[in-house]
């Protein structure tokens, strides 16, 4: 793959920016992390990261409304939140780059505080909870999962927060606290790519977000989860068709040269009809109706996910013992199979990277980690993962003290 080139700067107040000139089309993605996300959340206080999200789009001390003077010069935009950041991304043409600075530095500045918006932006959230994690089958599976599999780490509730009454209840100043507490310069990566120089990008960082103040961080250190010293388990009932299970074991966080491999993992378990659950459970054996295992991509230490539905007539005892003889399977992958999984991991790199939106993300996460070269190294990393790594981490971290697991059982076979 094309090595990524960027230049960075950093202003005073702390805010710090990338460049990565592309001026192949006449375009620019500009890209703004904030490192805040659900676990540095109070847990009185939760789903904040996400509710910000929604109130950012509520209109500035001075622009009521960010969508209309984007929209009239022919830009869109889009946001998203994880338990570790909060990420608002816009792509413009690259002669209305001033437009994208004005926007995002008068909202980091300061937001159109009102009783009316946050009563309008918490109804939004509160009918999302409600809508995705209580009014649907299996909905809440991981808001069970989470706080069985953490005990004392912030990443025991999801960005929509633990539970609804925290939004409800939510007050004007305490959003106006978590604002000024996260939502500051030296708490930001602002990057910009696509048709245009970064001289010019470092021009106008200084002219727009130059004079915002410092803030005092609310951040503090994270609880870190202790070992887990035997398997957890937990059974719940619901009014549902098949017998659901979630299972989790704890992995590194995104830093942790033991990531790339655990990710693979989940390639050759769960990579489509290709991947070893689905092949096994669902169409050799029929045992699930489906069945996927997913990396969190945590920044702190995570969880491989593995979740399946059972068929009709099969028993729990048959599913695990299935999901057991796979993960042995894999144990012992042959090198054809894992150059597979590297091929698709490649693959995916090399058309992840045409796009601008994805180079100007890759770069912020890299420097919201620490190391914004890790947009380069990351490939390579996967690339050198080898069949005894592969064994060592299952055996290491795939085993049964270091995971829990959800029955979520339907009435009828309770």
């Amino acid at each position: 793959m094309k090595k990524i080139e960027y230049q960075q700067f950093q202003l005073n107040n702390g805010l710090r920016i990338l460049v990565h000139e592309a001026r192949h089309i006449p375009k620019v993605v500009v890209n703004l992390l904030y490192k805040v996300g659900a676990r540095d959340e109070d847990p009185s206080l939760t789903g904040f990261a996400h509710l910000f999200e929604h109130l950012m789009f509520s209109g500035s001390k001075n622009i009521p409304s960010y969508d209309t003077p984007l929209q009239k010069v022919g830009g869109e935009n889009n946001a998203f939140t994880t338990n570790d950041i909060t990420n608002y991304y816009l792509s413009l043409p690259s002669n209305q780059l001033e437009t994208a600075f004005w926007l995002e530095s008068d909202r980091m500045l300061e937001l159109d505080f009102s009783q009316r918006n946050l009563d309008i932006q918490k109804s939004v959230v509160i009918e999302e909870f409600k809508q995705r994690y209580l009014n649907q089958p299996y909905g809440d599976a991981h808001l069970l999962l989470r706080p069985l599999h953490y005990q004392v780490h912030p990443y025991r509730w999801p960005t929509i927060g633990m539970e609804l009454s925290h939004i409800e209840q939510a007050t004007l100043e305490d959003v106006q606290k978590f604002f000024y507490g996260y939502y500051a310069p030296n708490n930001a990566t602002l990057v910009v790519v696509g048709d245009t120089k970064a001289d010019t990008v470092f021009k106008l960082a200084e002219k727009w977000f130059g004079d915002i103040p410092q803030r005092v961080l609310l951040k503090k250190p994270l609880p870190i989860e202790p070992p887990q010293q035997e398997a957890r388990i937990k059974t719940v009932t619901k009014e549902v068709p098949y017998i659901g299970v979630y299972k989790a074991w704890h992995i590194p966080g995104r830093m942790h040269p033991d990531y790339y491999a655990l990710d693979l993992i989940t390639d050759l378990l769960s990579g489509g009809r290709s991947g070893k659950l689905y092949q096994a459970l669902v169409k050799e054996q029929q045992i699930a109706h489906q069945v996927q295992a997913f990396s969190w991509n945590a920044y702190d230490p995570g969880m491989i996910s593995l979740d399946g539905k059972i068929a009709p007539g099969h028993t729990i005892a048959e599913y695990e013992f299935a999901v057991q003889q796979v993960l042995e399977e894999v144990m012992e992958v042959s090198e054809k199979d894992l150059q597979r999984v590297k091929n698709k991991a490649e693959s995916s790199a090399e058309m992840e990277f045409t796009s601008l939106m994805n180079v100007g993300l890759g770069l912020a996460i890299g420097d919201s980690l620490g190391n914004p070269e890790l947009i380069n190294q990351t490939l390579p990393s996967y690339l050198q993962v080898t069949k005894a790594d592969i064994q060592r981490v299952i055996s290491t971290y795939l085993i049964p003290k270091n995971s829990s697991t959800l029955y979520y059982q339907p009435h009828h076979a309770a």
